[in-house]
């Protein structure tokens, strides 16, 4: 007998970026149920947008691995250092850096930071990312549009950039694309054409690289149930948000972690160029 469809969650909006205290549901990022078993023991990462969402599940997840974590994040400070208390509790060092990722001069802060801590990254997780519902291109203004390609986009180009000549062979880079990248929502079409550009720079990062014996790989998620969605949509939307897939229902950032892990650990070694969909059973091409 299958399972029944899970119940929606109630109608509920908040400002961007979003914080975890407001919502309803609270968000599963694996705090009581992630079990590491030291496959990134000694690694260094650094997760963008890891104070909450599916940064947060991964920060937690590596460190129970065996990774210390850098996160940037906006300024969502209690969450941030509530998951800095989790990473902190696996026995692991976490770096908080605040600060608007969308502004070139602070993307250009992160990895000399990681590297001053740490002496080397091993992984990058471009993950913090910014999207808006709109109905009409009008609604969409200039700013806007530029602050979603700054900080979708060109803060992957930078901080990509800037962590290769830190990465030895066996470096894995990750990004955050979107089951938007080529089954775009008409409501998401800034974001969606982000998380396009992010699946191509990531399938020719892996090429570029594959001299150096870094990794490129980018995750596809679905509806994941994270604080940008009441932040960035309607009422409405946010209490049928999920219901659209094949499983019936948004995703929890716990259910993202597991495959960062994989990409990140030396078990992938033959791994690079991937797409890995987790979208509730709705295919990506």
């Amino acid at each position: 007998m299958s399972e029944p469809r899970p119940e929606s969650q109630p109608a509920q909006q908040q400002q961007v970026p979003g914080t975890l205290g407001q919502m309803d549901p609270k968000p599963d990022h694996g705090e009581e149920s992630y079990r590491g078993s030291g496959r990134l023991t000694g690694k260094a990462a650094v997760i963008t947008g890891g104070d909450s969402g599916i940064g947060r599940a991964v920060a937690i997840a590596f460190a129970r691995e065996g990774a210390d974590v850098l996160i940037s994040y906006l300024n969502e400070h209690e969450d941030a250092q509530d998951t800095a208390k989790y990473v902190e509790e696996a026995g692991r060092k976490c770096v908080l850096v605040p600060g608007d990722l969308a502004d070139r001069a602070h993307q250009k802060t992160i990895i000399p930071k990681a590297v001053e801590e740490f002496g080397k990254v091993d992984i990058l997780v471009n993950n913090a990312a910014f999207q808006m519902s709109h109905d009409s291109l009008e609604e969409i203004s200039d700013e806007e549009w530029d602050h979603t390609v700054a900080l979708n986009l060109t803060a992957m180009f930078t901080l990509t950039k800037d962590a290769v000549p830190h990465m030895q062979p066996g470096a894995s880079i990750i990004n955050s694309s979107s089951v938007n990248s080529d089954n775009p929502s008409p409501n998401l079409i800034a974001y969606a054409m982000t998380k396009a550009g992010i699946a191509n720079f990531t399938a020719s990062l892996a090429q570029m690289l594959a001299e150096k014996g870094i990794r490129a790989n980018s995750v596809a998620p679905g509806p994941i149930w994270t604080p940008l969605i009441p932040a960035t949509m309607p009422e409405e939307k946010v209490e049928s948000f999920g219901q659209q897939v094949p499983l019936g229902r948004a995703g929890q950032p716990a259910e993202l972690a597991p495959v960062y892990v994989m990409l990140a650990s030396d078990e992938a070694s033959y791994v690079s160029g991937a797409r890995v969909a987790v979208t509730g059973g709705k295919p990506i091409l």
